[in-house]
């Protein structure tokens, strides 16, 4: 890790910070230069000036456009003639498809059959052609490969490339010019792309300046390879659990990611899928910015005390392409994560007015009821009794407690559930 006293940026491998100017100058007119937005509630959850990079406002939603178009400006006009092929479920996908349509290239692109439909749409609006197959990427990632072993396309990688890492590292230049005196940056880690880029590019113009960046990553706790590899000391693969942040849930680090990362980064964390649903609430409510899971972590990390930083800070948004749908239920686990949403069970004996008098006692508590299911066939129940499943809106955990406290205090035995 970088705190080494021997670090030296100019030894990474990969990208130079003149690899990572090219990359900024290909790029522009192409990529968006992203708002960075002050957040004084992270500021002062941190206690520290903290500012949001907005790749979620990026052109395609996400920064990986930067490092697919440098990518593809890299080929030569006879690989840029036999098309290009990648293999993704969502933002690589728009990132290429996009790229290939803006210099003129076929672009062909492998997804699973589960892709979510907004990110399927949008890579067949950007004029790639677009084949579903398979439960997982895994197939369509073999898929890929086969596809341009049988006709040349050139696979665009999603993150272990050194012009991919050049690309995503401009999110780094940017950040610079920006917040000129920033102190630390959290990005989020998947493959190690975005990491390897934003850390490599910063750490080599930090040095250059005679100055010193602390670079944190973070990675979803059920899909988090870089411990147990930095651990290693080499890439390993961890078994990837069911996840909300699908757009880091990677497997195995990249290799050139991998060699970087270990040099240049600081050090890394984990959040957890609830932990990510209450910052991507927080992100909505207090900046007014719609974030997909993946591209929240490193918010999360800062409310859950995760982050140990000095001086101005910058957390990259690295996206905001999410389902309408997933955003529901997102927010809903967020609020529930913060007290906010309530579910309880309440056995109640089985005659007229128990309804009514329950609504009537949560109502005395300026609780909001969202929703109410009566049933008769609840578990463990009495043959007299009923079940009533209460959805509840409070103010917080306090609150919630009062909620509880009222119904206990008329005789009901509330029971909350997950």
């Amino acid at each position: 890790m970088s705190e080494n006293a021997t670090f030296d940026a100019s030894q990474l491998p990969g990208p130079t910070l003149e690899d990572f100017a090219d990359a900024a100058a290909t790029l522009q007119g192409v990529a968006q230069e992203t708002p960075v937005e002050v957040s004084r509630y992270l500021s002062q959850v941190l206690g520290q000036p903290v500012s949001l990079k907005c790749e979620n406002l990026q052109r395609t939603g996400a920064y990986k456009i930067r490092g697919a178009y440098y990518c593809i400006s890299k080929l030569s006009e006879e690989e840029k003639a036999r098309g290009v092929v990648a293999a993704s479920a969502g933002n690589h996908a728009q990132g290429v498809a996009f790229a290939a349509r803006e210099q003129g290239i076929k672009a062909t692109i492998f997804t699973p059959v589960g892709v979510a439909l907004p990110k399927l749409q949008a890579t067949q609006a950007y004029g790639a052609e677009v084949i579903l197959g398979g439960e997982s990427i895994n197939e369509p990632l073999k898929a890929a490969q086969d596809f341009a072993a049988k006709t040349g396309a050139v696979r665009i990688p999603p993150f272990d490339h050194p012009d991919i890492i050049a690309g995503q590292g401009t999110v780094g230049l940017e950040i610079m010019d920006q917040v000129p005196d920033v102190a630390t940056v959290i990005v989020p880690i998947g493959g190690g792309g975005l990491m390897a880029g934003v850390a490599s590019a910063m750490k080599q113009r930090a040095q250059a300046e005679g100055r010193t960046i602390k670079v944190i990553g973070v990675q979803a706790e059920n899909a988090a390879p870089y411990l147990p590899s930095l651990k290693a000391g080499e890439p390993v693969s961890v078994e990837v659990r069911a996840t909300i942040n699908d757009g880091i849930a990677v497997q195995k680090p990249g290799a050139l990611n991998f060699e970087i990362i270990k040099d240049a980064v600081d050090e890394i964390v984990t959040v957890s899928d609830d932990e990510t649903a209450r910052a991507m609430l927080v992100l909505l409510e207090r900046a007014k910015l719609v974030v997909e899971p993946s591209g929240a972590v490193g918010v999360a990390a800062i409310l859950e005390g995760k982050i140990t930083a000095t001086g101005p800070t910058v957390v990259v948004l690295s996206g905001g392409n999410i389902d309408p749908m997933i955003m529901e239920r997102v927010i809903s686990r967020g609020m529930a994560g913060a007290g906010r949403y309530m579910k309880m069970r309440i056995p109640l004996p089985d005659r007229p007015g128990q309804l009514a008098r329950t609504s009537e006692i949560v109502s005395a508590q300026n609780a909001n009821v969202v929703e109410v299911i009566h049933t008769r066939h609840g578990t463990g129940l009495q043959i007299s009794q009923v079940e009533l499943e209460l959805h509840v809106e409070t103010r917080g955990p306090e609150h919630a407690e009062e909620v509880l406290s009222a119904l206990r205090a008329e005789g009901y035995e509330p029971r909350v559930v997950s």
